[in-house]
């Protein structure tokens, strides 16, 4: 489980959540990060018997349904998006998707009776939600995880990660992508993140 929890904390860095609104404990937002917890305690209960191919597989379409992985993409490289041909957008977007799916199937490899729960309350903030889960480690660790939401063709979709309520996923790739593009361009930038993708093992 260690291996666990240090994953959740790749990619990270401080960033602060702006004041909220409250939404609905309904708001359609929660379905979406239910279906994420779902799908990694799938995964978590496979174990590593599925192999790492194996839970790929099955939190692949899991990671479509609640990621808006187009969008994460670009907001993880910025500015930059918009002097990138659209080709290599194409193959940014895919190779991010791959890093995504890989890590995942690298961290939550294992199960020991773990639980998420999803606080009831549903921020808003200029119209996005923000829903906060917490992993539960049955020897008593607990890890706050903040999903930030967007509306996305009438489905709430997942557009960052915090963990610990406070170190945005989303700030930390920026910064790493930045010198990436900086010095080989899209391109180089591919083969980073398809190098991250074989070092979780996918």
């Amino acid at each position: 489980m260690r291996r666990l929890f240090i994953g959740l904390a790749v990619l990270a860095a401080p960033i602060g959540i702006p004041e909220v609104v409250f939404a609905q404990a309904s708001d359609p937002a929660v379905a979406t990060v239910k279906a994420l917890d779902d799908g990694l305690l799938a995964i978590m209960k496979a174990g590593k018997s599925a192999g790492s191919k194996g839970r790929a597989a099955s939190i692949g379409p899991v990671i479509d349904r609640v990621y808006d992985v187009p969008l994460m993409t670009r907001l993880s490289i910025g500015a930059s998006w918009t002097t990138i041909k659209p080709a290599d957008q194409a193959a940014l977007t895919a190779a991010f998707r791959r890093m995504t799916v890989s890590q995942y199937a690298s961290n939550f490899d294992d199960f020991s009776g773990e639980t998420f729960t999803i606080d009831p309350k549903v921020d808003v903030r200029a119209g996005d939600r923000l829903v906060r889960t917490t992993l539960n480690d049955p020897k008593g660790e607990k890890v706050a995880i903040s999903y930030r939401l967007r509306n996305s063709g009438g489905a709430w979709k997942i557009i960052d990660v915090f963990y610990r309520n406070s170190i945005s996923q989303l700030a930390i790739r920026r910064s790493d992508f930045a010198g990436v593009l900086k010095s080989g361009g899209a391109k180089a930038l591919v083969e980073h993140l398809n190098a991250l993708s074989a070092k979780a093992g996918g």
